[in-house]
């Protein structure tokens, strides 16, 4: 044939004269053959070490990251064959799995200002800024579900001011636990400051990119627990760094104060960062201020009476809203400024405490349009999450300490101590949130269904009662009916 290299693995029988004949020929013929050898095996080598690599490479990125994406966790949903090679469940970590909805809080560093103290769930693109691996993991599961929450708390000393400040990516959402505040929030152009005071138990609102402060005015600490409408870092800017950040000549002809540059030269920046600011000589500085209240119509845009809010009972606790509500249905008509306004602004949350008595139980639930993220304020419990067959994990919890669970992931709390179980929720909606219980389900599934999944004949699951009133949050049966018949 004319293919030489065809020639070459031919095994056809050679007559003794043509051997004969060739006899010079072969060592040729050997080198080609050596060459060619070696030309393959240098090329399977190859092969063999790149996918090696790749494999290597897979594991590496696998092991070390915590929740993927949602688009990269539903690739069967978008036509990918359903007979692939199982991929490694994306919420595994070199950490217990349950940090991926937990954050102990109380534990974690504390950030000093003169004063007051900020403390932070949140994730961080630098590593290193996390305590430790377990912090991490929960950092990187808000952010890779992309849950559009973050959470701080804030402590301002008694007379401490949190500095005038705005939020690039985020709005902002407080419960004020203890204490006594005079806010103020400046609106676009600066036309409208509205101030107002605020008491435990209420709510705050501040949309993204709109300047405000908080000023203690009481004799105790107080106590913020903010949420922030983003799972990427917090970008934040604050009064005095802009203007220390801006050249005299450029301050100077914006406010053309009395002696011009010279004035603006007078400005001494602090060497201690002033975002929750307390000067030792404040008497001194400030000798009559006024914290007078703007009108209830721009108040109530950015306040929330949360605790003379209507109380949702259930025969195991009770939980309060400060949310939007469509029409504005069941709400006061100072409530209903706030619902419109947050449901104005984009990417707004809905807050709400949440009371289990001792012994209840936050049945097992999801929300199918909202991650939740909760923080403990009094009591101890157990945390259930179910996010598959392959992830599904229980924790204790106690005051101080976060909680996290994406949207669609099925979860229970209950109070397992003397006292009640109370968080301050947020859920990532500003809509009205959808939420789906297992007794709920359970009966709106036909018996037939039930019988032919579980195994069990379709009349067992008449033992399944229905009640008059709403689960949701229930005692045990006995405790239950003592409390009906006192």
């Amino acid at each position: 044939m004319d293919n030489a290299g065809f020639e070459m693995n031919e095994e056809t029988p050679q007559s003794p004269t043509a051997k004969s004949g060739r006899t010079k020929q072969e060592h040729p013929k050997k080198s080609h053959w050596s060459l060619l050898n070696i030309f393959l095996v240098c090329l399977l080598a190859c092969t063999v070490t790149t996918v090696l690599g790749v494999l290597i490479l897979s594991l590496v990125y696998t092991t070390n990251t915590g929740f993927e994406p949602k688009q990269e966790a539903n690739t069967e949903k978008r036509g990918v064959a359903s007979q692939e090679t199982p991929r490694r469940p994306p919420y595994q970590t070199q950490v217990d799995p349950m940090f991926q909805f937990l954050h102990q809080l109380a534990k974690s560093k504390k950030h000093q200002f003169p004063g007051g103290t900020i403390q932070w769930s949140r994730f961080r693109k630098n590593a290193n800024e996390y305590q430790n691996k377990e912090e991490m993991a929960f950092g990187r599961s808000i952010n890779a579900q992309r849950s559009k929450m973050t959470f701080g708390t804030l402590l301002i000393k008694s007379k401490g001011l949190r500095a005038p400040h705005w939020h690039f990516n985020a709005n902002e959402h407080g419960y004020l636990l203890k204490g006594t505040a005079w806010i103020g929030v400046v609106d676009a152009g600066g036309n409208t400051v509205t101030t107002y005071n605020v008491t435990a138990g209420q709510i705050i609102f501040f949309p993204r990119n709109t300047v405000h402060w908080l000023k203690n005015v009481g004799a105790e600490d107080c106590l913020f627990l903010l949420f922030f409408t983003t799972h990427e870092e917090l970008q934040t800017l604050d009064m005095d760094d802009v203007f220390f950040s801006t050249p005299e000549d450029i301050a100077a002809r914006s406010l053309k104060p009395q002696g011009g540059v010279d004035f603006i030269r007078t400005f001494q920046k602090q060497a201690e960062d002033q975002a929750i600011n307390l000067p030792p000589n404040l008497a001194e500085l400030v000798q009559s201020a006024n914290y007078e209240q703007s009108a209830d119509a721009l108040v109530w845009r950015y306040f929330f009476n949360l605790k003379g809010s209507t109380e949702f009972r259930f025969p195991g606790g009770i939980i309060q809203w400060a949310r939007y509500v469509k029409d504005g249905k069941g709400l006061k008509p100072n409530e209903r400024i706030y619902s419109d306004f947050l449901h104005s602004k984009e990417d707004t949350l809905t807050l709400g405490t949440l009371r289990i008595y001792s012994n209840g139980l936050r049945q097992p639930h999801f929300h199918f349009n909202a991650n939740e993220m909760g923080y403990v304020i009094s009591g101890c419990g157990k945390v259930g999450v179910i996010v598959s067959p392959a992830l599904t994990t229980d924790f204790t919890i106690g005051v101080g300490d976060v909680v996290f669970f994406p949207v669609g992931t099925q979860h229970y709390i209950k109070s397992t101590c003397d006292e009640d179980l109370l968080f301050i929720l947020a859920f990532s909606t500003g809509d009205q949130l959808q939420t789906l219980d297992m007794d709920d389900y359970f009966h709106a599934t036909a018996d037939h269904i039930l019988a032919q999944l579980f195994f069990k004949k379709q009349e067992e699951f008449k033992k399944i009662p229905r009640f008059n009133e709403d689960q949701a949050i229930n005692l045990p049966e006995q405790l239950q009916q003592h409390q009906k018949s006192t």
